[in-house]
């Protein structure tokens, strides 16, 4: 009976363990085996054992069945070969890579190790911190590659010093001991510096690069030795940044006391170490030149790669031997700088892939078919806690972080971080700049690194021609650290068809007080507004007069940053104005002929991202001053003051069409202002002083009054790059205390309309100009050259 019992119970298991999953097999033949085993002893019901099981089964199926999966998967992995992914550098050539991985990640290919030089280490270690090829290319895409090799730096970046200064030179070069020197490169590389540091927030903490999600090395050169530098610790932008530095292109990097360039001068193809990193299998993408005969060697770009490559390219053939999978995109139509056929590259890197997928597809099969997820992108947000920098012998720490624009303890994004780094890379202050962020607990320290740099003293030059001061040379001379920390000294000696200077004293103490001297001088000859020739009796029917005019002015200001955006000073002003005329009756000729003392004070914000041709932005400028004294060669002064303010905005249409809209007035307070003081309009393209303002549709200086309101609009087109045509328009109301009635609100007394064209150049635009205004006889044509000064 026992028997029969068991027998039926035993038939009865098998059938239930045949209707369990395959999982929990192993578990089920256990307990039967332990049962069979006693069966003997006991008189046990099965039936209870297998409401036992199913019971566990039922309560925690999951742990089985996943433990099983994960040893199994572990044990699939192990026997996997290790994939080794070797990427050469190519500068834009090195496109084709991205389409490489887009192709391994159709194929299921997982890569366990990767090691890259020059554009190779970029697109590696982009890879390597988690990105895939699809993100990495979208990245791509959306750089502006321009700006990358120039080291673009933001207007916005510059303070109103800088923004004066960077807007007059056409020529800046390095000077000491009395001779002129040349740049140690064209690209700092801060642009790619910033934009590496974002898109590696994830793996920022990171210091041994075999710990990020694709263990990673990069190649330097150390330039000092010649000898190669393994990369694959440390901070891992500053690495790829060191890989990539082409000679003459970016700038030398220091890591380690080591001054780096581009990897590709020794080893362009690091198959050796990434071998010793554990791959068992290599596959090598080759975007590298091969050596070019003497008709295509045309330029330094193409010559200095042939000169990288002269070694490398021997060094090639047995590393191709020793590569499993070698692909070699066809590329030989483009250049190390074809930045801008980035998406054609791309495609050869397809192309070249899919050449060889059969191979690939080798690597894997159904079991370790690989799909590499889409990377999620750390926040945004760093808390700082501390910002950690070396003394520096020629600025002061306050001068760093009010240049940083934030302070240890402040909550910020990395594009706060971007504008910090920007505004010290504008002021030309530091040859090299490096960062990194390290744990603070939950909060980050901010770890700067500050090269001075070593050239104090600059030559610059400019170039400018217009209608009211006519042709001009500028020679510029600077010097940094004159008397003080953070100080810089300017003389700008301006010659031609007027002779003109501007000096300038100005100490930056970031979120302190500045303070600063100018002295300038301006003049000119041209036939001037009625405003001044109506003070003489003898002559009341004259319209325009001919004179000669002269302005030397002296400023000693102080200046601060209000709310981290404004620009608010003030100061005294001396000034001595001379404007005499050979057409007036008396003996001497002069009109006027007597120094002015006042008191000033300025509110200014200006985020156009364009002086000239802006696409976005604000501008505003506020300013009060009251002459207090006078020598008084008119005998008619008394003290007075005038205010005035101008408001622009500058916003993008559509692509490549912007529209400026903008208003200016200004008005005197109290006692009547001396007329050669009063603004005065007409004209385009100068270098505004006192108080005088452009007007379309009249000719230059030929309307005047002691105050006015006006506003102006203009459409830009950028029909090609940097040549623009526009279309303008402008309407004032002036004259002498308008704003005492309501008539300054009526139709606009003058109005005039202008149609332009314009090009971007090295030495600032290049721009003709037809204006005309209905109330006007005749229309004007207007020219100028160059950077306003």
């Amino acid at each position: 009976m026992h028997q029969i019992q068991l027998s039926i119970s035993n038939t009865r298991s098998n059938r239930f363990f045949s209707t369990l999953k395959k999982g929990a097999s192993k578990v089920a033949l256990f307990l039967q085996e332990k049962i069979s085993i006693c069966h003997s002893q006991f008189s046990i019901s099965i039936w209870g054992v297998q409401l036992a099981l199913f019971t566990i089964l039922l309560l925690n199926p999951q742990n089985i069945f996943s433990q099983e999966n994960t040893e199994k998967a572990k044990q699939d992995e192990a026997k996997r070969p290790k994939i080794g992914l070797v990427l050469s550098g190519g500068g834009a050539k090195g496109f084709a890579h991205i389409g490489v991985l887009k192709v391994l990640e159709e194929a299921g290919i997982k890569i366990d190790y990767i090691g890259g030089t020059s554009m190779g280490s970029i697109i590696g270690g982009l890879y390597a911190s988690g990105y895939n090829a699809s993100q990495i290319d979208s990245i791509f895409k959306r750089t502006n590659f321009d700006e990358l090799i120039n080291d673009y730096i933001p207007r916005s970046s510059k303070n109103f010093y800088g923004k004066k200064n960077d807007e007059l030179y056409a020529i800046v070069l390095p000077f000491s001991n009395f001779r002129v020197g040349i740049p140690e490169a064209l690209s700092k590389g801060m642009y790619n510096y910033n934009l590496l540091s974002s898109l590696t927030r994830n793996v920022r903490h990171v210091r041994d690069f075999n710990k990020l999600p694709t263990p990673f090395l990069c190649i330097g050169t150390n330039i000092e030795t010649g000898e190669e530098v393994l990369l694959n610790k440390g901070n891992l932008v500053q690495a790829m940044m060191a890989s990539a530095a082409f000679p003459s292109l970016f700038t030398p990097v220091e890591i380690d006391g080591n001054l780096l360039v581009d990897g590709g001068v020794v080893n362009n193809y690091p198959i050796k170490e990434v071998r010793n990193l554990g791959a068992d299998i290599i596959i090598g993408v080759d975007v590298q030149d091969d050596l070019l005969s003497r008709k295509s060697l045309k330029n330094a770009t193409r010559i200095l790669v042939q000169i990288t490559n002269l070694q490398s390219i021997d060094k090639m053939k047995s590393k191709i031997k020793d590569t499993d999978v070698y692909i070699k995109p066809d590329i030989r139509d483009y250049g190390v700088i074809s930045f801008d056929k980035g998406e054609e590259i791309i495609r050869k890197g397809e192309e070249a892939a899919f050449a060889v997928y059969e191979k690939i597809k080798t690597l894997s099969n159904e079991n370790n078919f690989y799909k590499k997820p889409k990377l999620k992108i750390a926040s945004d947000t760093l808390e700082i806690k501390k910002i950690n920098s070396e003394i520096l012998d020629n600025y002061t720490r306050e001068y760093i972080r009010g240049k940083l624009r934030f302070k240890p303890g402040s909550t910020i994004t990395y594009d706060d971080l971007k504008t910090g780094i920007n505004n010290l890379n504008a002021t030309q202050n530091f040859s090299a700049i490096s960062y990194c962020l390290e744990p603070d607990e939950n909060q980050d320290d901010l770890d700067l690194v500050l090269k001075e740099n070593p050239t104090q003293t600059y030559l610059k030059l400019g170039l400018h021609y217009d209608g009211l001061y006519k042709s001009a040379i500028l020679l510029n001379l600077t010097h940094k650290k004159t008397f003080l920390k953070n100080d810089i000294t300017s003389l700008d000696i301006i010659l031609g068809d007027n002779f003109r200077y501007d000096f300038n004293y100005y100490v930056e103490n970031g979120f302190n007080i500045s303070f600063g001297f100018r002295s300038r001088m301006n003049q000119f000859n041209r036939n001037v507004t009625t405003s001044i020739s109506n003070l003489f009796q003898e002559n009341p029917n004259v319209n325009l007069i001919n004179v000669d005019f002269m302005d030397i002015t002296n400023q000693a200001y102080f200046q601060t940053i209000f709310v981290q955006k404004f620009l608010m000073g003030g100061g005294l002003e001396y000034k001595y104005l001379k404007i005499n005329s050979p057409t007036l009756a008396n003996a001497e000729n002069i009109i006027e002929k007597s120094n002015y003392v006042s008191l000033f004070g300025y509110l200014k914000y200006d985020s156009f991202d364009n002086k000239y041709y802006p696409h976005s932005g604000l501008y505003f400028s506020g300013e009060v001053q009251t002459y207090l004294a006078s020598s008084d060669y008119t005998k008619q002064f008394k003290p007075f003051s005038i205010a005035k303010a101008e408001i622009a905005f500058a916003k993008t249409l559509f692509k490549k069409a912007t529209i400026k809209v903008g208003a200016d007035a200004g008005f005197n307070i109290g006692s009547d202002s001396v007329p050669f003081f009063d603004f005065i309009l007409g004209g385009y393209g100068y270098s505004k002083i006192n108080n005088f303002n452009y007007f379309y549709g009249y000719d230059f200086l030929s309307i005047a009054g002691n105050s006015f309101i006006k506003t102006d609009i203009t459409l830009d087109y950028e029909i090609f790059k940097k040549n623009h045509v526009n279309l303008s328009a402008n309407f004032a109301n002036l004259g002498d205390d308008i704003f005492t009635t309501v008539d300054w609100v009526s139709m606009p007394k003058y109005s005039g309309y202008a149609v332009g064209y314009g090009l971007e150049t090295i030495i600032g635009p290049i721009e003709i100009k037809q204006s005309w205004s209905p109330e006007m006889s005749k229309s004007f044509t207007w020219f100028s050259i160059g950077f306003q000064f």
